[in-house]
C-alpha cells in the first residue's frame, strides 16, 4: 500500500512539472490573408507553422482590405497580413518575435515589417541578408522598433 501511495505522489509531481510546460507552448492559431499568387507569403507561412503556430490561409485579392479591418495603417503595408492572439502581424515577421509579442502582451495593433526585405523569413535569397526592423505599433499608429536584424 505505501509503494502504491508513493508512486502515486510521484506521478501527480511529474505531471505538475509537465502540464504548465505543455500550456505554456501551446500557441494561438494564425489566420493569413494573402494574395494567392504570392510564394514569398506561402514560404512565410512555412516559417510560422515550422515554429509550432497552426496556421489558416485565406486567399484575397487585396490584403489592404483585412489590414484596415484589423486597424494597420496602410503604411506598414507588406504582401500578408495575419492576425494572432488578437494582434495583426504585418510582412515577414519573425515567428520567435511574435512568440515575443504574444509573451509580452503589449497595449498594441500588432507587429509590422513593411515592405519584403531580402533575408527576412519567407524572402530568403541564398546568404543575402538585408537590415530590417520589426515595428511594433500602437493603438494611435505610431511605431517603436520592436527587433532589429543587421
Amino acid at each position: 500500500m505505501k509503494r502504491r501511495a508513493v508512486l502515486s505522489l510521484l506521478t501527480a509531481a511529474a505531471a505538475a512539472l509537465v502540464l504548465p510546460v505543455v500550456a505554456k507552448e501551446a500557441l494561438p492559431q494564425v489566420q493569413v490573408f494573402k494574395n494567392p499568387s504570392c510564394g514569398c507569403c506561402g514560404a512565410w507561412v512555412e516559417h510560422m507553422k515550422a515554429a509550432g503556430f497552426s496556421v489558416t490561409v485565406t486567399e484575397v485579392d487585396d490584403t489592404s482590405v483585412a489590414r484596415r479591418k484589423y486597424g494597420l495603417p496602410d503604411r506598414f503595408g507588406s504582401c500578408h497580413t495575419a492576425v494572432v492572439g488578437g494582434y495583426v502581424v504585418e510582412g515577414h515577421v519573425p515567428a520567435n518575435d511574435v512568440k515575443k509579442l504574444l509573451a509580452m502582451k503589449p497595449v498594441a495593433v500588432g507587429l509590422a515589417v513593411p515592405g519584403m526585405p531580402v533575408g527576412s523569413p519567407g524572402m530568403e535569397m541564398g546568404s543575402r541578408r538585408d537590415p530590417y526592423q520589426v515595428l511594433l505599433v500602437a493603438k494611435d499608429g505610431r511605431e517603436r522598433v520592436f527587433s532589429n536584424y543587421n
